[in-house]
């Protein structure tokens, strides 16, 4: 008889313990990553960002609060301890957002495998080997390449033809910046453009240098990329307006926002690609085999609202080149 109740006893244990066993087995193991931006929280375009990328990881199976817990550090552009921040709390691959934070970030470690964006020149910068072997534990996307802001220039001349003089606009800390400028300068004589550059490191000093810069209704901005010139993006669009500067921009977001024009890659798809290096990470590839990718889709936007204020008639030849027309 006590053997029979024993075995009641054990058979009752066990049959309570399957469910528990079940749900231990259907809960999905937590990852975490981590997102060094360079720009803070309360940036627009940073949420539109960072929402393109949380698609991208919902999109292959990650969910916040699921399998998934992220740790941000937000504003790291001008905050480089940051980085030091997030590797301390042991995320398995972080996806860092601008060069300015990738810099910081590889001197705390070579072995936390990073994702990175925003970044154009990610040889000469010392992130990777090479684009197609990264070697290292970092690997991602890139933007721009030198050449493109010659299309810049271009563009300036061929929506305001009556520039001769353009400055242009950058951010001394941004790697790519000066081979930017010269890529302009290479193509400007051609244009019979003068070119003037002022660097952006803070509001009121550019502020000033623009306003220096001004002389008549043969002048036009250039806009290149880079932390502050980003950081800074709305004043720009002010002061186009208040000196009636034409005025080319990297992004098509600042168009959105009363800028004139822009060329440049789709930004925002490069956040739901580079959700698939970190979803091809947490699955046991490694950074230094994934190939540094760059922009394939570039977009042209107008703001015609912004070109009828500024006294300019767009051509219909660039009106059927844009990719989007604002009215």
């Amino acid at each position: 008889m006590s053997t029979r109740r024993e075995f009641i006893t054990l058979l009752g244990g066990a049959a309570a313990a399957w469910p528990l066993a079940a749900r231990a087995q259907q809960s999905p193991r937590m990852r975490r990553i981590g997102v060094l931006n360079a720009q803070p929280s309360d940036d627009p375009q940073s949420q539109a960002r960072n929402g393109a990328f949380l698609q991208g990881l919902g999109a292959l199976g990650w969910n916040v609060g699921r399998n998934l817990e992220i740790d941000y550090r937000w504003g790291a552009g001008r905050n480089p301890g940051y980085a030091a921040d997030l590797v301390a709390l042991a995320p398995e691959v972080i996806l860092a957002v601008g060069s300015s934070v990738v810099v910081p970030l590889l001197q705390v470690s070579r072995t936390v495998p990073v994702v990175f964006t925003q970044v154009s020149d990610p040889v000469g910068s010392g992130f990777v080997a090479s684009l197609a072997r990264p070697g290292g534990n970092a690997t991602g996307f890139t933007l721009f390449e030198f050449g493109i802001s010659a299309k810049w220039i271009e563009l300036l001349k061929e929506i305001a033809p009556r520039v001769t003089r353009a400055a242009v606009l950058l951010d001394p800390n941004a790697p790519t910046g000066f081979g930017m400028l010269g890529a302009i300068q290479s193509v400007a004589p051609s244009l019979k453009v003068e070119i003037s550059p002022i660097n952006v490191r803070d509001a009121a000093e550019s502020e000033r240098a623009v306003t220096a810069f001004v002389r008549g209704a043969d002048d036009g901005l250039i806009v290149l990329p880079g932390l502050q010139t980003v950081t800074h993006r709305q004043l720009f669009v002010t002061l186009a307006a208040r000196h009636k500067l034409p005025t080319v921009y990297p992004y098509r977001y600042v168009i959105s926002s009363g800028g004139l024009i822009s060329y440049g890659p789709d930004e925002l798809e490069q956040y739901r690609q580079a959700a698939g290096y970190v979803d091809r990470i947490l699955k046991g590839e490694k950074p230094a085999d994934l190939p540094v990718q760059a922009a394939t889709k570039f977009e042209l936007v107008v703001n015609l609202k912004t070109a009828k204020a500024l006294g300019l008639d767009v051509s219909p030849s660039l009106l059927a080149r844009a990719d989007e027309v604002i009215e």
